[in-house]
């Protein structure tokens, strides 16, 4: 069982930033082996892919749309998961899922229950 917990959102001008966190606990989370990422959900809008860290953090990924204005990075001494967001526009408001799989390489399994990011312009 794997429980994950984001924190960091809120209300923010276009141009700002906001920093994401997420806090993994459970018997089943193996840190240094799972593969993490972040989702969002804009209202009527399918889940988005926004970013993903490889387990040993030495290779992210990002959505073209978040690419060069968020960044993704882990610290697996204390289990968290964090996103930086600069340079917020009103398309990034969001419902921002963090989500973490079994290893580098399966689907998405584990699923926080998000934290809302409303930019205004």
């Amino acid at each position: 069982h794997v429980q994950l917990v984001e924190s960091g959102g809120g209300l923010v001008q276009a141009g700002g930033s906001l920093k994401l966190s997420c806090a993994a606990s459970g018997r089943s989370f193996r840190n240094y082996a799972m593969g993490m990422g972040w989702f969002r959900q804009a209202p009527g809008k399918e889940r988005e892919f926004v970013a993903d860290i490889r387990r040993n953090g030495g290779k992210t990924y990002y959505g073209d749309s978040v690419k060069g204005r968020f960044t993704i990075s882990r610290d697996n001494a204390k289990n968290m998961l964090y996103l930086q967001m600069n340079s917020l526009k009103p398309e990034d408001t969001a419902v921002y899922y963090c989500a973490a799989r079994d290893s580098d390489y399966t689907a998405y399994n584990y699923w926080g229950q998000g934290t809302q990011v409303t930019v205004s312009s």
